[in-house]
């Protein structure tokens, strides 16, 4: 396995990012080349960087097992979005990084071969992107995502509504803005068929249980397919180091 930490300044943000990349061996899984193996973006948390995942989890060795490339971006605090001042974060992710790896690296992995995840605020965005550009992705996971803006208007922290206005506007005005999972959700199920796998996984004495509960009840009214694990559990990587496992193995057969 090779494990490529690179700095870059995206033309999207304009500022200098790290960025993690897992690379198989070449000879691994019959021989396929790198540029046709599996892809997954995998999205940190509010508090983290690209490299959480690598420090928390056994990334690598899922990766390892599946023959997958895995790439880690890094978004600082910016949920996803792209933000008033003008560094585009969401642009970044869904646009410029793809680029970016094909110009790079060679990686240029057709829809069926596109996966994306990640935890907390990385659910959020990771849903974001697989519910606004469904052709992109075949599959997505959201762990202990941040699936319903309610979170962000009722939080108890002053300090923390003050920044979460800098990069939504006016809480009390959300619903219904792009930044609202619902209109992510609501605009995706028009065609149904085009959505990619979805997978839900929050614990059971996770602060974000209720706003998971919150898009189950959403997607059921819809009767959109979506697998959903809700279990014993905490907001913390022993419980996203189990659920990205049985995502990985739910889209992925192992071919070690």
């Amino acid at each position: 396995m090779a494990l490529i930490h690179l700095e870059h300044t995206p033309e999207t943000v304009k500022v200098c990012l790290p960025l993690y990349i897992i690379l198989p061996d070449p000879g691994k899984v019959g021989e396929v080349p790198i540029q046709q193996r599996k892809v997954l973006y995998l999205l940190h948390g509010l508090s983290d960087n690209g490299s959480a995942w690598l420090r928390y989890t056994n990334i690598e060795a899922l990766a390892y097992e599946k023959g997958l490339v895995v790439v880690m971006p890094s978004f600082g605090r910016s949920f996803y979005a792209d933000l008033p001042n003008g560094q585009n974060y969401f642009t970044y992710l869904t646009q410029e990084l793809p680029k970016y790896l094909k110009d790079v690296f060679g990686l240029d992995p057709k829809r069926e071969d596109t996966l994306i995840a990640g935890n907390s605020m990385g659910g959020y965005g990771a849903f974001k992107a697989a519910l606004r550009f469904p052709e992109k992705y075949a599959a997505a996971a959201s762990l202990s995502g941040v699936l319903s803006i309610e979170i962000l208007k009722i939080h108890p922290d002053d300090q923390r509504k003050e920044e979460f206005k800098t990069i939504f506007g006016d809480l009390e005005q959300l619903k219904g803005t792009r930044h609202d999972p619902m209109v992510w959700l609501n605009k995706a199920a028009e065609n149904p068929q085009n959505l990619p796998r979805l997978y839900v996984a929050c614990g059971k004495e996770d602060d974000l249980l209720p706003v998971n509960r919150v898009f189950q009840s959403a997607t059921k009214k819809l009767r959109l397919p979506v697998e959903y694990k809700f279990e014993d559990g905490r907001h913390d990587w022993l419980f996203w180091q189990k659920h990205i496992q049985r995502f990985l193995d739910m889209v992925i057969e192992s071919e070690a």
